[in-house]
């Protein structure tokens, strides 16, 4: 393909690390003599079709470092489903700023997005280069050993569960059941990852809900009063998605609607418990919930995650850049001692609008608990982690 134009967009929820993987993207495109403008579109797909567009080539070079620690999306992200009315526009765009390599930094819904794409660029005989940059903290992409944001994500619910968690073992009298809840859509990724730091049967959290197990009150009642009579504290963590065993969402059910995909708006699963606790067995609780935290706290970075990120980024180009489309770009983990990933791709029809669940061999028996295999699988993903908090022995005067 003679010299042409490279597009560039970010959708979906931002994350922490999103940023490297747009910088990732840039600095391989700037380097590359067949591309002639780098072109970011404002606000994803939405944006694009409004011509809300920014030239990437013409920035500061002293920006890029800076941005690569950058949180959140530089260019604006959106949930904008296409219709089929969209694609003839989009199309007819890519055509008008001779637009040949076209890069999607984001989740399943944003591989649908370009999916569509390559796929409208196919039938009308227009060649195109669509490649898919993987990005969620929902870590739920498939063909992929893990997905860049969910590294820095599970850091943080990692140390944010420990750090919480120390404040109620400091007065368990006081709040003696302490909620925490996760984000991570229908997938127990990042719940999981909050028992990361646990060292003994002891320490919290001491009960996970995830949403690839039914949410049974009575035994999790009967496991909080058993846990708070033998330690005198509690402290769950709850993905916002977790279902009972007839598939209804705790808290609030459909009170917030759906996105612009179908998935449900939902809120209310750790103020569920609270208020199960409280009415059921007549104990003080209390929630934290993270919010935007969980993507966003650029203090608790994990510096693999943002490598990886940067890495796909670039590799994105690149295989834009031999000719590849309709393709994601993934990552790879290798055999060895060693933590090391290299990236390969994946087509984006196994992709688009699938999910990839925690595996069984996750969860122990209750599928309350992770296992040593989710250790082995997640902590290389968090980085370095600070020492372990230091602790009193328990050695009273006489």
């Amino acid at each position: 393909m003679a010299r042409a134009n490279l597009l560039i967009g970010q959708s979906g929820g931002a994350t922490a690390v999103i940023n490297a993987s747009l910088v990732g993207a840039v600095e391989a495109a700037l380097a590359s003599e067949r591309v002639t403008n780098v072109y970011g579109m404002l606000h994803g797909i939405e944006g694009f079709l409004k011509e809300e567009l920014i030239d990437l080539s013409r920035q500061p070079a002293e920006l890029w470092p800076r941005l690569r620690e950058t949180p959140s999306a530089a260019l604006g992200t959106c949930r904008y489903r296409l219709r089929a009315e969209d694609l003839e526009h989009a199309l007819a765009l890519l055509r008008r700023y001779e637009i040949r390599y076209l890069l999607y930094i984001g989740g399943n819904d944003s591989a649908d997005t370009l999916h569509r794409l390559a796929l409208a660029a196919q039938d009308c005989g227009y060649e195109l280069q669509a490649i898919s940059i993987p990005k969620t903290i929902d870590n739920d992409l498939p063909l992929t050993d893990h997905c860049p944001g969910y590294g820095s994500a599970a850091r943080f619910i990692a140390l944010a569960t420990l750090d919480s968690s120390l404040n109620t073992s400091s007065i368990p009298w006081h709040y003696p059941v302490k909620i925490i809840e996760t984000m991570g859509r229908d997938a127990g990724w990042l719940a999981a990852a909050s028992a990361l730091l646990k060292e003994d049967e002891s320490d919290p959290p001491h009960l996970i809900l995830v949403p690839e197990r039914p949410f049974r009150q009575s035994e999790f009642l009967a496991r909080v009063e058993a846990i708070q009579r033998r330690l005198g504290y509690v402290v769950i963590v709850v993905a916002e998605t977790v279902r009972d065993e007839s598939g209804r969402p705790l808290g609030s059910l459909g009170a917030l609607g759906v996105d612009a995909f179908g998935h449900p708006l939902l809120s209310g699963a750790a103020q569920y418990l609270v208020e199960s606790v409280r009415s059921q067995l007549g104990l003080r609780a209390r929630f934290d919930k993270p919010g935007d935290l969980q993507r966003m706290a650029s203090a608790y970075v994990s510096p693999v995650d943002r490598a990886e990120a940067l890495l796909v980024g670039r590799q994105g180009v690149l295989a834009a850049l031999a000719g590849y489309s309709d393709q994601m770009v993934t990552l790879q983990r290798e055999e060895g001692p060693v933590y090391r990933c290299t990236t390969s791709l994946a087509p984006l029809a196994s992709i688009a609008n699938e999910k990839r669940c925690l595996p069984a061999e996750y969860l122990d028996e209750s599928g309350t608990m992770i296992t040593e295999a989710f250790r082995d699988y997640a902590l290389p993903l968090l980085g370095e982690l600070p020492p372990r908090y230091a602790q009193l022995a328990p050695i009273k005067v006489r």
